[in-house]
């Protein structure tokens, strides 16, 4: 016998609306208009797109910015970033993207976000709706979030990705490769200094979050003066997605494991002296408590 299912009303919609949402309904719908026509009217040149991008991705502070690395499983996953894909956006030209919030519940403790993003000369869109929990994972499991600012960085940091994803999406692929290959070259060259400044530097930032030299050097399989540029540039990927915490310090540069008998050399190496009882062997005959020296 089937019983009926109760399923939750949907949400109602306001009985009002203000004024400042009208106002901002009216500008929203105008603004849209006025994107497309100033996209027909004026065009995107895509030589001088192309020339924006190869300068753009020569800088250094760009290209520090433009891979991300996290864990997964066993491995590590990397990939452009949602900044490369922001200033990608704008050297192509006539692109509108966001993320918008459309609904947050409280009771399920959940919001319903809408990442997109728009060609609006060629009329292409890309958008994707998601449901983002209020929790954040952990190491000892998911922690739920209550406070305001938590939930609001939870939401933009989920919907980051998506928004990344929907820019690459409508971006050509070549412009986006080309990107790519040019900010690798970059992080390779490291902004023109020479290669020892580049290794000792990135030593230095390492130790400020508690990573020595010996535990990059595990993870690269070779002492710091064997480094390559390529070397420094993955160094230099890993430390950012560090500091995004994207990828945890422990992650990235695994301790290095301890056996049962390194345990033990350690615990009989560091174990105090016991002085041996008096009248044994072990002391030498002349210095036997209670005796002297024979002459």
């Amino acid at each position: 016998m089937n019983y009926p299912v109760e399923r939750p009303a949907p949400a109602t919609a306001p009985g009002r609306i203000g004024q400042g949402t009208a106002v901002e309904q009216s500008r929203a719908v105008a603004e849209v208009q006025a994107a497309i026509v100033v996209a027909q009217q004026v065009p995107r040149d895509i030589n001088s797109a192309i020339a924006e991008m190869r300068q753009s991705c020569q800088q250094i502070f760009l290209a520090e910015r433009a891979f991300f690395r996290y864990s997964r499983g066993s491995g590590n996953i990397t990939g452009a970033s949602v900044h490369l894909a922001r200033e990608l956006a704008r050297c192509w030209g006539n692109i509108q993207y966001g993320l918008v919030e459309m609904r947050r519940d409280d009771d399920y403790a959940q919001s319903e976000m809408q990442a997109f993003a728009w060609d609006v000369e060629k009329n292409s869109r890309n958008s994707s709706t998601f449901i983002v929990p209020h929790k954040r994972d952990q190491k000892g499991g998911p922690k739920q979030l209550t406070d305001m600012r938590d939930i609001y960085e939870n939401n933009a940091n989920n919907g980051a990705r998506r928004v990344r994803e929907a820019i690459f999406a409508i971006l050509p692929p070549w412009f986006v490769e080309e990107a790519k290959q040019i900010c690798t070259k970059t992080l390779a060259d490291g902004g023109g200094k020479p290669l020892p400044q580049r290794i000792a530097d990135a030593i230095r930032a390492f130790e400020g979050i508690g990573v020595v030299q010996d535990r990059i050097e595990t993870k690269l399989g070779r002492p710091s003066g064997k480094w390559t540029e390529h070397d420094v540039a993955q160094l230099l990927v890993a430390f950012q997605s560090i500091q995004r915490g994207e990828v945890t310090a422990d992650e990235e540069f695994p301790l290095p494991r301890v056996t049962v008998d390194e345990i033990a050399k350690q615990a009989v190496a560091s174990a105090p002296e016991v002085a041996p009882e008096s009248g044994s062997k072990d002391w030498p005959a002349a210095t036997q408590p209670g005796q002297g020296a024979r002459a």
